[in-house]
């Protein structure tokens, strides 16, 4: 089982950016694909974006696409979420994700994170 720790999460003006970072511990990072989620409240959490073991495919939600980066440093066991012209819909607890089988879906990912709340005015 992998062990993740969001950070990186706060509160920001729209039009501002924000980076998201997901440490991993406990087991071999680098096997495995990564995922972003977010949950707002009242709402579902929702698939921000993915990325494979080796970071070479990347896949994202419409809602971001273009203004999200995801990206993993597997020598650094971290994974990150470059978010920029962040807008107040995208206020929410943003959790970090390790696969245990392939695929974007929620139910793809087996080990999450704490989560960390991004909070973005207008």
């Amino acid at each position: 089982q992998v062990q993740l720790v969001e950070s990186g999460g706060g509160l920001v003006q729209a039009g501002g950016s924000l980076r998201l970072s997901c440490a991993a511990s406990g087991r071999t990072f680098s096997s495995y694909g990564m995922g972003w989620f977010r949950q707002a409240p009242g709402k579902e959490r929702e698939f921000v974006a993915a990325i494979s073991w080796s970071g070479g495919s990347t896949s994202y939600a419409d809602s971001v696409k273009g203004r999200f980066t995801i990206s993993r440093n597997n020598a650094k066991n971290t994974m990150y979420l470059q978010m920029n012209s962040l807008k107040p819909e995208d206020t929410a607890v943003y959790y970090c994700a390790a696969n245990n089988r392939p695929g974007s879906s929620i139910n793809a990912f087996g080990s999450w994170g704490q989560g960390t709340q991004v909070t973005v005015s207008s």
